[in-house]
């Protein structure tokens, strides 16, 4: 029976996880994170086969987690399992030592077939993400009309609170907003994400 650990703070995406996987009868849920610190706290004690990991958390981004977890643990199977489907993001989070890539909307037997893929130490992406990684442009990332205006007033300077004030939204979405254009693009702070949105004239 493979052992898999889930870390995601959707609380009823995760429920619905647990109840697709265990209903498998090959695989069964060990542990459940919701958050980053939860996740470390669990590996403390006990690993499981495989890691399913959510790029979005809400104390980090699952990235830097990957990286993180991969040097503390090499030989520790993660697949990421989450609604980012730019290059960019696959892109990181392969590089970082996921072992697969899967996305939230992707059919229930991509995911088990998924887990069970990486826990016997293959690659796997889902179908989706799979046609992504194949195309020809597959530096393109696509910004949404608000994140690229949203990317305007960060390179102006403008701090959270302020973008909230201006745009007429609440302080946790403005948050959310940069850290997906972070993630998006790629770039470790807002010092590299204002450089990179003037070199490749993003505004």
């Amino acid at each position: 029976m493979i052992q898999v650990n889930i870390v995601d703070d959707h609380k009823i995406l995760v429920e619905g996880l647990r109840k697709l996987i265990e209903e498998s009868g090959t695989i069964t849920v060990k542990e459940i994170a919701y958050t980053a610190y939860e996740c470390r706290k669990q590996l403390s004690y006990e690993k499981p086969d495989v890691l399913l990991l959510d790029v979005n958390l809400p104390d980090t981004d699952g990235v830097t987690l990957c990286e993180e977890l991969k040097k503390l643990y090499p030989e520790l199977k993660i697949l990421a399992l989450t609604s980012y489907g730019e290059y960019t993001v696959v892109r990181r989070m392969m590089e970082s030592g996921a072992s697969g890539y899967i996305l939230k909307n992707a059919m229930c037997e991509e995911v088990i077939t998924g887990i069970e893929t990486v826990a016997n130490g293959d690659e796997f992406l889902c179908h989706e993400v799979d046609l992504l990684m194949k195309k020809k442009d597959n530096n393109e990332v696509w910004l949404s009309q608000r994140e690229r205006d949203l990317l305007k007033l960060i390179v102006e300077g403008y701090t959270n609170p302020e973008i909230a004030d201006k745009v007429f939204l609440s302080l946790e979405t403005i948050k959310g907003y940069r850290k997906n254009l972070l993630l998006k693009l790629g770039a470790k702070n807002t010092a590299m994400l204002v450089k990179m949105a003037i070199e490749d004239k993003w505004i």
